[in-house]
């Protein structure tokens, strides 16, 4: 069905730790039955035409690290690229992500790997790809409020230079054309509630970030908080103009 309606790729999600998803037997709780693993990944590369690739975490506990078996069951499955969290279903998101089974992944499969986990800078992205040789690397919640990491981490693994930061009034343009691609995309409730999700990392750094946020999640209709988050950003922007200290948009995360 995605296939017809025009996905180019088909993802598989076998990392969410979610205790909602791996209470259905789904997400990285697929990863303690390989059995099944290799029936579910042959069935879907079976059942359409373009790539089908997969993320996985490395494994369900530090006791069942499995990630390296899982990988071999993907390529063998017909799984055109992997993404792997460094970390256990377990861990959720606490301690620091080890790379150590990525790279041991990587030396075992030959189609592409890429390396998730705590990535938040462009160095970060560098050191990880030379220890782990991963042919790319994931970023997750390092681009939630600062989309525009992904510019940042390509120029530094592309030229070996830092890019300069945006100015105010480019984060605020980046910031209402998303608001208004989440309204267009979700419809009216929806898309605001949505979207105060995305408005609260924007202004996590911002200054008078507590009341500011608090102020855009009361906003009930999707044109009050478009019109909300403008009068604030127009105020940010203004405030760089008459030489108020500056808040860099790397900052704004």
């Amino acid at each position: 069905m995605n296939e017809a309606l025009g996905a180019q790729i088909i993802d598989i999600n076998m990392g969410c730790p979610a205790k909602k998803v791996c209470g259905k037997a789904c997400g990285s709780a697929l990863l303690k039955d390989e059995p099944l693993v290799a029936q579910l990944l042959e069935a879907v590369v079976r059942a359409v035409s373009v790539p089908v690739t997969l993320k996985i975490r490395t494994g369900w506990s530090p006791g069942s690290r499995n990630g390296a078996q899982i990988a071999r069951i993907a390529e063998s499955a017909g799984i055109q690229a992997l993404a792997v969290h460094g970390r256990t279903r377990e861990d959720f998101y606490t301690g620091d992500a080890e790379y150590e089974t990525i790279r041991e992944i990587k030396s075992l499969i030959r189609i592409p790997v890429f390396a998730n986990g705590d990535i938040d800078s462009p160095e970060k992205a560098r050191s990880v790809l030379d220890f782990t040789r991963a042919d790319g690397v994931m970023l997750g919640r390092a681009a939630h409020g600062a989309p525009w990491i992904f510019r940042s981490v390509n120029s530094w693994l592309t030229t070996q230079k830092s890019i300069a930061d945006l100015s105010r009034s480019e984060v605020r343009g980046i910031i209402l054309s998303h608001l208004a691609s989440l309204y267009a995309f979700y419809g009216e409730d929806t898309g605001v509630r949505f979207a105060r999700k995305h408005l609260g990392w924007y202004f996590a750094s911002m200054p008078d970030s507590t009341n500011t946020r608090a102020s855009l999640m009361a906003e009930a209709t999707t044109a009050s908080q478009f019109a909300a988050t403008r009068e604030h950003l127009d105020r940010w922007v203004a405030d760089e103009s008459d030489g108020a200290p500056e808040v860099t948009a790397s900052q704004v995360a």
